[in-house]
């Protein structure tokens, strides 16, 4: 994330003091709780802008979402348990979960069903510090879920995610190099289970976001599987890696961002090939989509793929707001054409 977030919630009601005083008071979640929430959704239809599409990819549609719970915001990672129920994490120490909705041609319309709950630490209780909730990645394992964090960087287990209010930290996952080496700001964006049929089959991947090596390259790690190690991800055009996917090929797909007062905010997605994920491997791969600012993007940080019957894959985008108000939390839909 941008070197960060000096906007919090805080800071954000503070901005919109004037306006909106009472709105800006976020609900109080009793741990063991969940908090439905309304969310509003605005569809996007076009994409705008001129961006770099490879063949067999294709913009679906979208929808910028907004609540009046100041909690909401600040999307990190999400992921799909069906083809419309999804899981995610703010980075403020939140799950949201909810379902998506979609109109009579398939588009995105909105989504419902929409609840959050802390964070909670090994003693059941939400911990009051960003230092220590601040969730960065998120990958699914049945009934258990992985969540990444940075500044205090670790991995850890949490369960059971059938009551998530009631999901409690397990002890923090080991990995083949020391944790003290990322950056702080620049830990694990990315966690995904190896899909079936890989070389490293079951493995969970972790991949920082701007943590490199002293040849420039970024740490990643395959944690567990059938080939353990760490390997590296060659970086491109000051792009940073905000969350990853495999598809249903084994290919790695990466969701990248950039940010710079110079050239505004841009997206990128890169392929990474399935089979060259393995230890001391350098990894790069060919970039699908890019867009800047003249687009209908933003932070973009969470990334998912949702596998259709004929073949194809459905990709999902979120973007992390920032709780600001010069930012929106968008929902993107591509759809992936399996390669010829």
């Amino acid at each position: 994330m941008p070197e960060r977030k000096a906007r919090t919630l805080a800071s954000a009601c503070a901005i919109s003091v004037f306006t909106a005083l009472a709105s800006c008071t976020p609900a109080t979640i009793l741990p063991g709780d969940t908090l439905p929430i309304a969310v509003e959704s605005t569809v996007i239809a076009e994409l705008g802008g001129s961006p770099t599409i490879a063949p067999g990819l294709t913009f679906l549609g979208g929808l910028e979402l907004s609540s009046p719970e100041p909690l909401f915001g600040a999307f990190s990672s999400i992921r799909f348990r069906d083809d419309q129920a999804f899981l995610g994490v703010f980075d403020t120490g939140y799950w949201i979960e909810g379902r998506i909705l979609r109109d009579g041609e398939g588009h995105l319309s909105g989504v419902e069903a929409v609840r959050l709950a802390p964070l909670l630490d090994a003693s059941g209780q939400e911990s009051q510090s960003k230092f220590q909730v601040d969730a960065e990645s998120l990958a699914l394992d049945g009934d258990r879920a992985f969540v990444g964090f940075e500044q205090r960087h670790r991995v850890v287990t949490y369960a059971p995610l059938s009551d998530l209010g009631k999901a409690l930290p397990f002890t923090p996952l080991d990995f083949p190099f020391d944790l003290d080496i990322l950056h702080s700001n620049g830990g694990f964006e990315s966690l995904v289970i190896a899909p079936q049929g890989s070389a490293i089959a079951g493995a969970l991947v972790a991949i920082t976001e701007k943590s490199f090596d002293e040849n420039g390259n970024i740490y990643a790690a395959i944690v567990g599987g059938p080939l353990p190690g760490q390997f590296r991800v060659r970086p491109r055009d000051e792009f940073e890696i905000t969350d990853a996917t495999f598809l249903p090929d084994g290919d790695l797909l990466l969701l990248e961002r950039r940010f710079s007062i110079a050239t505004g905010v841009g997206m990128r997605l890169r392929r990474i090939e399935g089979d060259s994920v393995r230890p001391d491997a350098v990894v790069d791969g060919e970039i699908l989509f890019e867009a800047n600012y003249r687009s209908q993007i933003d932070n973009m940080e969470g990334l998912d793929a949702i596998p259709e019957p004929d073949g194809s894959v459905r990709l999902i985008v979120v973007s992390d707001d920032n709780h600001s108000i010069l930012q929106r939390t968008l929902m993107l839909e591509f759809r992936l054409q399996p390669q010829g």
